[in-house]
């Protein structure tokens, strides 16, 4: 498929700096290649501060973050606030979405999407009942036009 890889159609993803758990990087970078995506898949463990390296150098149109370790709400607030407060408006103004275990409770995860919210993520996924659809949907909302798959 030609033009796919237009900053429109780039995505960095990583899970959380303390996770890691790999299948999920797996699935999802299978699952937004299948959506058009091109994607940087930088593994787990992933330190904030190489995050934001790369969206510094591929200039994505995304930034989508997984965790499945539960500690979603920590350190994913602390890497989304790091991203917000880069002086590259490339870097500070990419759309960040945030899904899987955001905590380790069991429970509110409302309470958990509203912290990471108001700490700079676009959209905050949780355990949704069908997060390819809930992922895919979030993207596609964001997308300019033109460029949804």
């Amino acid at each position: 498929m030609a033009g796919l890889a237009t900053p429109r159609r780039r995505i960095v993803l990583s899970t959380v700096s303390s996770d890691s758990h790999t299948w999920n990087l797996v699935f999802l970078q299978l699952l937004l290649e299948e959506s058009g995506y091109q994607v940087t898949n930088l593994g787990p463990c992933v330190p904030d501060s190489e995050v934001i390296e790369a969206v510094r150098e591929i200039r994505p149109f995304a930034v989508v973050i997984s965790s499945v370790n539960g500690h979603g709400h920590l350190d994913g607030a602390r890497l989304v606030r790091a991203l917000r407060a880069d002086r590259d408006p490339g870097v500070a103004g990419v759309l960040a979405v945030i899904g899987g275990k955001l905590g380790i409770h069991g429970t509110g995860n409302a309470e958990l999407a509203a912290e990471l919210s108001a700490a700079g993520f676009d959209a905050v996924l949780g355990e949704v009942a069908e997060p390819a659809r809930a992922l895919r949907l979030a993207l596609d909302r964001a997308a300019p036009a033109g460029v949804a798959a």
